[in-house]
């Protein structure tokens, strides 16, 4: 596993982590009541100074109560303002040691603010959902939120016994006494604050296709109501999964979920073996198809294999961006050369003023730069050619399974691949604003017959 964490603060949202330490378990136990939206908390943190002596350190968590900070099973003193619970040993933990938190919160959870608007905890009409890219992850639990620093989760959820319960990995136990439910479910890949998904809500479960004794688990929890929408849109899914372990190498977690909620989302969000989709994605005719892809190859490209920081995005969507092209090719649609030239086109008409290799916080989720990366994907599959380009798909996500990157990791990486050096397309793509020239390469993915038609 390769984790390359950034030295310093994030440079795009410097109050949040703390880079003097990293994170290698979490354990929540969450009582959550959907009427009043009340959640009460605890978190137990198993972490690892860094090479300097922690006099404090510091956690992120959005505006409930604290009851209690312990460090090592001790009281220890704290402040909590704006976002950041600020923790000060009874003794310094020493440089390298390993160190536990104990938090106890209470409170309303709700989104907590940013540039794209309120990420994280959300209140629907009837449960709730959490989505928390890129830093919404603070609104209901404590956490050093950096996308670098990857943990372990068990996460323990009593609800009202109505609802059920939904989060990335594998459920334990579920568990009824009286009128509550407690969910306790086990993530044991390393996964990233912003990635941590929980749906609560009156779901329907279904599972997708027969996974095989050594297949992949597929599950969805949809509104009974829209179960028929459902079993169409997304009845290609297994197909996806097999296409997608063919190219990009095995599945890199032991289950995937979907979730479809009642209500209506802007976009689908990925987040850790789970992916959380609106009832408005799901119109019984595969309108969506392309985002259903999209999420999945997240699994692979952002979420095992995770960006150092956040000025290394185009990594996750260019990446998901480019599977949506290799599905189409692969399933009768449009080949990926056509998506290549339509997104040229689009992105020809457009501002010339993205710099991929590092957007700024403004521009990190501008459909240019999904566009452009998907772009930039392509362009090296034209350069390397077929064998070798998925050869590199294939070492990149294995290479890096459960750890952390950056766009320099990438571009050395790709050019072991190559007969000829890669710096001025990279260079291109990657570093200047303005628009490269399209590619002119028509490919086609090698080796194994298509999938069924769109139409079929």
């Amino acid at each position: 596993m390769a984790v390359q964490q950034a030295a310093g603060p994030d440079p795009y949202f410097p109050a949040n982590g703390d880079h003097r330490y990293r994170v290698h378990r979490y354990e929540l136990a969450l009582d959550y009541r959907p009427g009043p939206n009340r959640l009460a908390g605890t978190a137990r943190i198993n972490a690892i100074a860094g090479r300097a002596a922690l006099a404090e350190f510091q956690l992120n968590l959005a505006d409930f109560k604290v009851g209690r900070v312990r460090v090592d099973g001790r009281q220890a003193h704290y402040t909590h303002r704006g976002g950041r619970l600020r923790v000060r040993p009874g003794k310094a933990v020493r440089a390298g040691a390993a160190f536990t938190v104990e938090v106890h919160w209470s409170g309303n959870p709700k989104p907590v603010n940013s540039p794209w608007g309120g990420l994280g905890w959300e209140e629907l009409v009837d449960g709730a959902l959490v989505a928390s890219q890129p830093v919404g992850a603070p609104s209901w639990y404590p956490c050093n939120d950096r996308p670098a620093d990857k943990a372990s989760y068990q996460i323990s959820i009593t609800t009202p016994s109505a609802y059920a319960v939904v989060a990335g990995g594998r459920l334990l136990t579920r568990t009824t006494k009286a009128s509550t439910t407690t969910w306790v479910y086990e993530q044991s890949a390393p996964t990233s604050s912003y990635l941590v998904g929980l749906a609560i809500g009156k779901y329907q479960t279904v599972l997708l296709g027969d996974p095989g004794p050594d297949g992949v688990p597929q599950h969805g929890h949809i509104p009974a109501h829209l179960l028929p929408e459902f079993s169409r849109d997304f009845a290609r899914q297994p197909a996806m999964m097999e296409l997608f372990q063919e190219l990009f190498g095995l599945y890199p977690f032991e289950e995937y979920a979907v979730v479809v909620t009642e209500e209506e989302l802007d976009v689908p969000v990925e987040a850790q073996g789970l992916s959380l989709f609106g009832a408005n994605h799901v119109d019984g005719a595969r309108g969506w198809e392309r985002l259903i892809a999209h999420e999945l190859a997240h699994q692979w490209f952002g979420n095992s294999v995770s960006i150092a920081d956040w000025r290394h995005i185009w990594l996750n969507e260019g990446f998901a961006k480019y599977a949506e092209w290799l599905w189409s090719e692969r399933s009768g649609g449009p080949t990926a050369q056509q998506h290549a030239a339509a997104a040229h086109r689009l992105l020809s008409g457009q501002p010339q003023d993205l710099k991929l290799a590092d957007p700024g916080r403004k521009l990190m989720f501008d459909d240019r730069l999904y566009q452009r990366g998907g772009l930039v994907v392509h362009a090296v599959r034209c350069a390397l050619g077929e064998e070798a380009f998925f050869r590199m798909l294939r070492g990149w996500a294995a290479l890096h399974r459960g750890g952390a990157v950056t766009t320099a990791a990438f571009t050395a990486h790709a050019a072991r691949y190559a007969t000829e050096p890669l710096d001025a397309l990279f260079r291109a793509w990657l570093e200047e604003p303005g628009l490269p020239p399209l590619p002119e390469q028509e490919l086609r993915i090698p080796v194994r017959p298509s999938f069924p038609p769109s139409g079929a």
